[in-house]
């Protein structure tokens, strides 16, 4: 009779335990919101930052564009034409002078007729943002609205802080026309 009494006993010590070691279904919604909580905020925190890095990758693509441009500048000794656009500088059928083809030399490996948002990039001979010897490069950035702040640019805006833009050095336009950017 005393094994009987402390069998009972212990079996019902060991379903109380299991009762315990179990989570009530509060107990497991509050985990599953607690972890979808923190999910939003590091998922909330990704996009900003890939945004951010897309922004870069154009910048640092206008920055490739713009040394390109530059090596044309002096294999050619003129900037390509408007006619001829950046593509001149990986196509060679673009090429509009018949004298320059004989020295023309692809200057970009990969073609980038198009910025990160799929929009074309923008370019002009003659620069209309200060020295007129220089030219005008520009991507309408991730909106793709000409002249908004968004916009990435190769010449000196109103909401750079002093600092003098390098050809195809980008920075955002306030601007209200949004096309042009180069030196």
């Amino acid at each position: 009779m005393e094994r009987q009494a402390v069998s009972t006993r212990f079996r019902s010590l060991r379903s109380t335990r299991g009762l315990r070691r179990a989570f009530t279904l509060i107990e497991v919604m509050i985990v599953i919101l607690i972890v979808l909580a923190l999910g939003g905020l590091v998922a909330w925190n990704l996009m900003g930052t890939k945004e951010e890095a897309d922004v870069n990758l154009a910048k640092i693509q206008m920055d490739q564009i713009g040394e390109a441009l530059k090596q044309f500048r002096f294999r050619h000794n003129r900037w390509p034409t408007d006619a001829e656009g950046i593509a001149v500088l990986w196509d060679k059928e673009k090429m509009t002078e018949e004298n320059d083809l004989k020295t023309w030399k692809k200057l970009l490996e990969k073609p980038v007729p198009k910025d990160k948002w799929g929009n074309e990039w923008g370019y002009r001979q003659v620069s209309e943002h200060g020295d007129e010897s220089q030219f005008d490069l520009w991507s309408y950035g991730p909106d793709r609205q000409e002249g908004t702040d968004d916009d990435i640019v190769s010449w000196e805006t109103e909401t750079d802080s002093g600092t003098t833009a390098d050809s195809g050095s980008s920075s955002s336009s306030s601007s209200g026309s949004g096309s042009g950017g180069g030196n």
